[in-house]
């Protein structure tokens, strides 16, 4: 990167704007290939374990990914005609919801009761016109005391119930099916808000949970990015104060974000929850550079240069830490291909393509525009004018630097020590905002039936019709009641409950009956008996394969973290092992899987930070050619993620699956400031100067632009904190922290530390590094 190929854009100008805008047209024309995938598949690898488990799950039984209906009466009591009569008719019409399958309610529940010596299986709901108040009562007490109505479709109080519409959703690409299962379901309830105004209505299930997923990717995409596009013209106009500088910045920022997400379609990339922020994240790092371009112009043409010897003594004096800091911006990203979770490895890498073009472009496109478009010469700033808001705080941290040091490294040490209160722990359910229609569903279902956390079990026997053997039942009965047992599980449906119902039913629905029958024969005899009564839709292939050696015990967990879910799952395997070695268990659902994801991105994230910080380390080693200052600009760089982390564990002490990504994303980030700092105190220092007024230098020419940085980055982070989908907008958060501590540090910790422990070093030291 040598001085006349920069001066080419200057002394070219319109030559490398024609032949920019050729290639960003060329690139940014794959951007018409993109499209929203919003289901939460696109989390994990086609060879994670817990998603095999859980579609080696799928295949064995029918698929119960769904949607739920949750109606609540204003008048608290379900057993009312016109609250049986509303479920009845919704459970009716929801059967036309596209690629459903089941539909499961109260009122056309299969109860079975005696009647002399047959058997009878029906709707518990099933004649509206003789409903009295004995049947009111009788429908009452059988499904308040039956344990695979309470807490699923029922809650123990009445006041509650729940249409469920199982769907069979197709491998792939799912939004298209979860925005027509979606819209249908919305519309029917609509339709039922109006007919039956007297009733609340809520909406969960892992549908409405993918829908929710690709509905906030969208809005984000089209609300942040506008937003942050905004602001970061306000803040450059405001700041900056040249229009010129303004509308050539814009440029860049659209350049970039256009090729970028060109670049993404040709790849056959699709745009998710994680990806939809690389606009946001590409704007706000290309305005980085064009600032440090366009600052240093101004600091020139203020000295009396005019536009054209400001730019070449711009690009002269910044080229290198641009390329550096995106460089390390960029290795900071491509880090996050040890995530476990593919769409944030998409993330860093489209990020890292638009840090590179950002990069190019403020080296050749910014300048170019600049001096093709009209620029006032600035007046000359007088030697002995006025210090700038800047300068002055600069002398006043180097008075104060023997004050400042220690009182900022007790600071540190006290803040990084509040970083170990932070706990790895993912609630799917908490990933959206308590504002969105779906949290406060799931915040409702929690809090009259159940979590929305489903965990399933398979039971598997390896042998035909192993399901009916008397030993299995004892051994699933016995392993339900466990499940029953534990403080985490609002709910388990399993099918040794039908077993008994069946038994009681058969012993003229004599109570003291309702127990496991004790005969292979008999007990397979029951069961299918049971199953040629069950009308099409209701079989029980949700909770038996078709050889009937296999089970599923269904149960829904309230909306635990993911530490809670682990160890629930641990603690399953734990009891199966002990009491029931000759069968095979399996455990898998979508809660199950975010539950592990977020522990695998971790550990593998951390790795990816050791290799992110090597690299770094060596390109700053290289870009300040000193190994001393390379050595001494690693404190910089990482103190800001240990204090940032400090704060969030004071803040909340939670740290999901969005937050494990930032040590790693930010590395790269608050490179920026460290380098462009040490770049222009090295070349004060090569020119002979002691380390204070090499600390000077640095505070004149790079300080202003570097708050001016901080301030775009934090803003533009912070943006991302207005999405109500909790992995982007802590992610935000957390990243903005990062970003004003590290200018914190930058300023108050960095130069004392240098006048402190760099005062032997001299130019003729420097130049034998």
């Amino acid at each position: 990167m040598n001085n006349s190929w920069l001066n080419f854009s200057v002394n070219r100008p319109k030559t490398v704007i024609i032949i920019g805008f050729m290639l960003i047209i060329v690139t940014a024309l794959g951007a018409k290939n993109l499209y929203f995938r919003g289901d939460y598949k696109v989390f994990f690898e086609d060879s994670n374990p817990q998603l095999m488990a859980f579609e080696e799950m799928q295949q064995t039984f029918s698929k119960n990914d769904g949607a739920s209906i949750i109606i609540a009466p204003k008048s608290g009591n379900v057993f009312t005609l016109q609250t049986l009569t509303l479920v009845h008719e919704m459970t009716e019409e929801a059967k036309q919801t596209p690629l459903s399958n089941r539909v499961d309610s109260l009122t056309n529940f299969q109860h079975t009761w005696a009647e002399d010596d047959d058997m009878i299986v029906e709707d518990l709901v099933y004649d509206l016109a003789d409903l009295d108040p004995e049947r009111f009562a009788y429908i009452r007490n059988v499904a308040l005391n039956e344990p695979n109505l309470v807490n699923q479709l029922i809650s123990p109080k009445g006041d509650v119930t729940v249409i469920n519409v199982s769907v069979n959703l197709p491998d792939g690409d799912l939004t298209a099916e979860v925005n027509k299962i979606t819209a249908s379901v919305k519309a029917l309830t609509d339709k039922y808000k109006l007919k039956y105004p007297e009733h609340d209505f809520y909406h969960t299930g892992v549908v409405l949970m993918n829908y929710s997923f690709a509905s906030f990717a969208e809005r984000d995409f089209t609300t942040i990015v506008p937003f942050m596009f905004l602001t970061i013209i306000v803040i450059m106009w405001l700041l900056l104060k040249t229009a010129v500088g303004t509308f050539s910045t814009v440029v860049v920022i659209t350049s970039s974000i256009a090729a970028t997400m060109g670049i993404a379609g040709w790849l056959g990339m699709f745009m998710s929850t994680a990806t939809v922020n690389v606009p946001t994240m590409v704007m706000t790092l290309a305005v980085a550079d064009c600032i440090h371009v366009i600052s240093t112009m101004l600091y020139a043409m203020r000295q009396g240069k005019d536009k054209k010897q400001a730019l070449i003594y711009s690009l002269s004096l910044n080229k290198i830490p641009i390329f550096i800091t995106s460089a390390t911006t960029g290795v900071g990203f491509l880090t996050l291909n040890f995530a476990a979770v593919p769409i944030l490895a998409d993330l860093g890498n489209l990020t890292a393509v638009g840090v590179i073009f950002a990069c190019v472009f403020s080296l050749t496109i910014l300048p170019a525009l600049i001096m093709v478009l009209p620029m006032k010469q600035l007046p000359k700033q007088l030697s002995n004018s006025k210090l700038g808001n800047t300068e002055r705080f600069g002398e006043w941290v180097i008075a104060h630097h023997k004050r400042i040091l220690p009182f900022t490294l007790v600071l540190t040490a006290i803040a990084i020590g509040f970083s170990f209160k932070n706990e790895l722990n993912d609630v799917p359910t908490a990933y959206f905002d308590k504002s969105t229609e779906f949290r406060q569903s799931t915040d409702f279902q929690q809090k009259h039936l159940s979590g929305m956390i489903n965990l399933d079990f398979s039971i598997f026997t390896n042998e035909d019709s192993g399901i009916n053997k008397p030993q299995t039942l004892q051994q699933i009965e016995a392993f339900s009641q466990w499940l029953s047992a534990q403080p985490e599980i609002d709910h388990v449906s399993t099918i040794t409950n039908t077993f008994k119902r069946l038994n009681k039913n058969m012993h003229g629905d004599d109570p003291d009956y309702y127990l496991l029958p004790n005969d292979r024969e008999l007990a397979a005899q029951y069961l299918l008996l049971y199953e040629m009564s069950l009308p099409y839709g209701l079989d029980l292939t949700n909770q038996l394969d078709m050889n009937k050696s296999a089970t599923r015990v269904m149960t829904m967990v309230k909306n635990l973290g993911s530490k809670e879910l682990t160890a629930l799952e641990s603690k399953a395997q734990q009891w199966f092992l002990t009491n029931a070695p000759n069968l095979k268990l399996t455990v898998a659902s979508p809660g199950l899987m975010f539950a592990h994801i977020g522990e695998a991105n971790m550990a593998s994230m951390l790795k990816g930070t050791l290799v992110a910080l090597i690299l770094i380390s060596c390109l700053l080693v290289f870009a300040l050619k000193s190994f001393k200052l390379g050595v001494i600009s690693l404190l910089p760089n990482l103190l800001p993620a240990g204090i940032g982390f400090g704060i969030w564990g004071i803040y909340s002490g939670e740290v999901n699956l969005g937050l494990s990504v930032v040590l790693s994303m930010t590395l790269g980030i608050i490179v920026d400031d460290t380098v462009h700092f040490l770049s222009k105190y090295r070349h004060a220092r090569m020119a002979g100067n002691d380390a204070e007024q090499s600390v000077r230098y640095a505070f004149a020419s790079v300080g202003r632009a570097l708050w001016i940085t901080t301030l775009v980055l934090a803003t533009g982070f912070s943006i991302l904190m207005l999405s109500p989908f909790a992995l982007n907008s802590d992610m935000g958060m957390l990243t903005s922290i990062i970003i004003v501590v590290a200018l914190a540090v930058d300023f108050l910790f960095l130069p004392p530390f240098l006048m402190a422990f760099d005062k032997k070093n001299t130019k003729q030291e420097l130049i034998h590094e």
